[in-house]
């Protein structure tokens, strides 16, 4: 019998260490012989232009993940990590059906604000609309995420690493 899919969403504001987290972890799951699929959920959605009704091109990004997901399914991948955002609680059942069931963790990387926007201004260029519209929008996702509470948990990064973090996210998820 074929084991149930297992998947952990990192959810947290742009620039607390979704992705990095997310690699970090694939590779310690793949150093001990643990199959798995590291899946940057902003990838799935890299469009342009998005329709005016689906700014961040959600739709999109559910439909790219199911195509992904199934395609790793298929080659036998039972544990899945997204690296994402996750706003509302109605989107964590598509999430599930778009990876094809199982159990669907959501941790919240929680790193300070400070941090974070030191992080994207090391990321974009000073001064540029894209630095600003993301420093704005760091301080509205934390918020967001911080009041709509769909986390089993959340991991607060402070200064811990990627392997610390990782380390700690795994030992959530039993993994």
């Amino acid at each position: 019998m074929a084991m149930e899919l297992e998947s952990v969403f990192l959810n947290g504001t742009v620039g607390a260490g979704k992705t990095t987290t997310g690699e970090t972890l694939h590779r310690l799951l793949a150093d001990d012989g643990i199959g798995n699929a590291m899946i940057d959920l902003d990838q799935l959605r890299r469009s342009w232009p998005a329709p005016p009704t689906d700014r961040f091109n959600h739709e999109l990004e559910l439909r790219n993940l199911q195509s992904v997901a199934g395609n790793y399914r298929g080659v036998g991948v039972r544990r899945f990590i997204l690296a994402g955002v996750l706003e509302d609680p109605a989107e964590m059942d598509r999430y599930r059906a778009a990876l094809g069931g199982g159990k669907l963790m959501v941790i919240r990387l929680d790193a300070p604000l400070e941090a974070v926007q030191e992080r994207l201004r090391n990321r974009h260029e000073p001064d540029s609309a894209e630095l600003s519209w993301h420093l704005h929008r760091s301080v509205e996702l934390h918020g967001i995420l911080a009041e709509a509470r769909l986390e089993a948990h959340v991991v607060a990064i402070g200064r811990r690493g990627p392997n610390e973090v990782a380390q700690a996210v795994r030992a959530l998820v039993g993994w």
